[in-house]
């Protein structure tokens, strides 16, 4: 068994470097919700330093909600907003020389595009348009990842460290107060059931929570005790 470990990086948290050689794809704010060129740059940075597989994190410009907050936006309006974000770190990254693997939209923007299909179409419309070799995450059995293998595209469907899950296998909302699960073992434990019930390609871990790095750290401990081998996600 195998999994990548991605985590949402350059959105102001203080832990980015050291998360950095934990996780094997780093999921980089575009500068919407959160970020800017120069955040952008430092973080493809030290995923290019520790062999991590860099991709895009496009979300709602809704800063002062983190991107967290559900917006009416058209399906073209989507199109256009992960157009811009994706293509606008793609630019940044050609600036080092260096290229993305993949992209995973962020906040509320990925949980509609998880549930409605004309939006979950969108993203997967504008991520084949700039590069059809590009990866797109998305929730384990929701719309994102039906949209992005009807166009062709490479999907890696995600499950969660740290969310816990409705009985249809969507996410508890973050507005629900049992929404996060905060013991790092029983987090751990979802983990490891989620990988042996071939849930999911990546687990997600959040950059900003309380004790992120030791949490990432006890998950890649637990991972290589089952012996699950944890590199980047490949087709």
């Amino acid at each position: 068994m195998r999994i990548d470990l991605n985590c949402d990086l350059g959105e102001g948290a203080p832990n980015d470097a050291e998360l950095m050689p934990l996780i094997t794809s780093a999921n980089i704010a575009c500068g919407a919700h959160a970020g800017d060129v120069a955040t952008m740059r430092r973080a493809l940075g030290l995923a290019r330093v520790h062999g991590v597989a860099p991709g895009a994190h496009p979300g709602y410009r809704d800063r002062v909600n983190f991107g967290r907050r559900d917006l009416a936006l058209t399906p073209d309006g989507v199109f256009q907003l992960v157009r811009e974000q994706v293509q606008e770190l793609r630019q940044v990254a050609a600036g080092l020389g260096m290229g993305l693997t993949h992209v995973k939209p962020h906040g509320a923007l990925y949980n509609q595009a998880a549930c409605d299909a004309s939006l979950a179409e969108a993203v997967a419309a504008a991520v084949y348009e700039i590069d059809p070799r590009l990866i797109l995450f998305g929730l384990a059995g929701s719309a994102l990842i039906t949209a992005a293998r009807t166009r062709s595209l490479a999907a890696a469907s995600e499950v969660f460290a740290d969310r816990r899950y409705q009985p249809d296998g969507s996410l508890v909302p973050r507005s629900s107060p049992d929404a996060l699960i905060a013991d790092p073992d029983e987090a751990c434990a979802q983990v490891l059931r989620l990988i042996r019930d071939d849930r999911g390609h990546t687990v997600c871990l959040h950059g900003d929570g309380p004790d992120a790095v030791g949490f990432a750290r006890q998950l890649r401990s637990a991972l290589q005790t089952a012996g699950i081998e944890v590199r980047p996600f490949t087709m």
